[in-house]
C-alpha cells in the first residue's frame, strides 16, 4: 500500500512483531548497510588441532631432541633434590645420593622410566613419584610420536616410489600414442591427396584420431599445470615436439580434406578441445619456468593451435 506502515495500521491489518529471518538484511538493528559484506570470521581452532599442527612440523630429528631433553632435563631434577638435601630416589644409596655417580644414577633412572622399563633397582620417594609419573607418560607420548614419524616418512617414500613409476608409465604412453597420432594422421593425408581410398571412412579416421589427440593435450596439460609433478625437461622436450608435430600434421590434413567429407559434430567439438588446450600451452601460461628452447616450443604450439580454429 502507498500510505506504508501508518496507513496499514490504520486499516487494521495484522502487524507481525517477531524479529526477523535469520539473514535478512531488513532489521533496523542490523548496523551492516545492505549490499555490504561482514568480515567472515576463521572458524576457531581447539587445543588438539594446534597441538597436531605443532607436531607435523617437526621434525624426527626434532622430536628425538626434545626426547632426550626431557631424559636429561629429569635426570636433572632428580640430582638437584639428592644436592639440596631431599633424595627422591631410593635403591642403591651409595648412588642415588649427591655426588658424580648419583647423577649417572638419575640419568640411569630417567632412561628406565621414558622407556617405561621399570627395573626396580632405582625407585622414587616423595616428589619423585609424581615427577616420575609425568617423565613417563611424555616419554611415551613423544617417543610413540617419533615412531610415527618415522613410519610416516616410510610411507611418504612408498608413494613417491609409486608415483614415480605410474609418472614414467604415463608419460610413456603420451609418447606412443602422440606418435601413433602423427602416424594416423599421415595416412589420412596421404590418402586425401591420392584421392583413391573410399572418402566415406576418411572423416571417422580423423574424427578417432582427433579425439585420442585432445585426450593426450589433457594429460599433457596437467602435466605442465603441476609442476612438482612434472617431468624433466629433456622428456618434455620430446613430448612437446609430438605434439607440435601432431597439431601440424592435423592442420594440413584438415586443409586438405576432399570436399565430399563433412565434419560431423563429434569432430568439431573435439577440434575446439585440442585447440582450446593447446592455446593454454605457452611459457607465460605454466606456473613453472622451463628452458628458453622449451618455452619457444610451446609459443610454437600455441601458433599452430590458433592456426586451428
Amino acid at each position: 500500500m502507498r500510505g506504508g506502515i501508518a496507513q496499514w495500521r490504520e486499516a487494521g491489518f495484522p502487524i507481525e512483531t517477531g524479529s526477523a529471518p535469520s539473514g535478512s538484511n531488513l532489521t533496523a538493528s542490523d548496523p551492516t548497510p545492505r549490499g555490504s559484506s561482514r568480515p567472515v570470521r576463521a572458524p576457531r581452532r581447539d587445543l588438539s588441532e594446534i597441538a597436531l599442527d605443532l607436531v607435523d612440523r617437526l621434525s624426527a630429528g626434532r622430536l628425538f631432541a626434545i626426547w632426550l631433553a626431557l631424559i636429561l632435563g629429569c635426570a636433572l631434577l632428580y640430582w638437584f633434590a639428592a644436592l639440596f638435601g631431599r633424595p627422591v630416589l631410593t635403591g642403591d644409596t651409595t648412588s642415588a645420593g649427591a655426588y658424580v655417580s648419583g647423577f649417572w644414577t638419575a640419568v640411569y633412572f630417567s632412561f628406565v622410566t621414558a622407556t617405561s622399563v621399570g627395573y626396580g633397582d632405582v625407585l622414587p620417594v616423595g616428589a619423585g613419584r609424581i615427577l616420575a609419573v609425568g617423565e613417563a607418560a611424555s616419554g611415551l607420548l613423544i617417543f610413540g610420536l617419533l615412531i610415527a614419524k618415522f613410519v610416516s616418512y616410510r610411507q611418504d617414500l612408498l608413494v613417491r616410489q609409486i608415483h614415480s613409476v605410474t609418472l614414467e608409465e604415463r608419460l610413456d604412453r603420451v609418447q606412443t600414442n602422440l606418435h601413433l597420432v602423427v602416424s594416423e594422421l599421415l595416412g589420412i593425408g596421404a590418402v586425401c591427396t591420392d584421392g583413391r581410398g573410399p572418402t566415406a571412412q576418411i572423416g571417422l579416421r580423423l574424427e578417432s584420431t582427433t579425439l585420442v589427440l585432445a585426450a593426450e593435450l589433457r594429460a599433457i596439460h596437467r602435466l605442465l599445470y603441476e609442476p612438482q609433478q612434472g617431468p624433466e625437461d629433456p622428456l618434455l622436450d620430446s613430448i612437446l615436439a609430438n605434439l607440435f608435430s601432431a597439431l601440424s600434421t592435423l592442420r594440413e590434413v584438415l586443409n586438405e580434406l576432399p570436399p565430399g567429407v563433412a565434419r560431423s559434430a563429434t569432430l568439431e567439438n573435439a577440434l575446439k578441445t585440442v585447440a582450446t588446450l593447446a592455446q593454454e600451452i605457452c611459457a607465460d601460461c605454466v606456473p613453472r619456468v622451463y628452458a628458453p628452447d622449451l618455452s619457444v616450443l610451446m609459443d610454437h604450439i600455441q601458433q599452430a593451435a590458433r592456426a586451428l580454429t
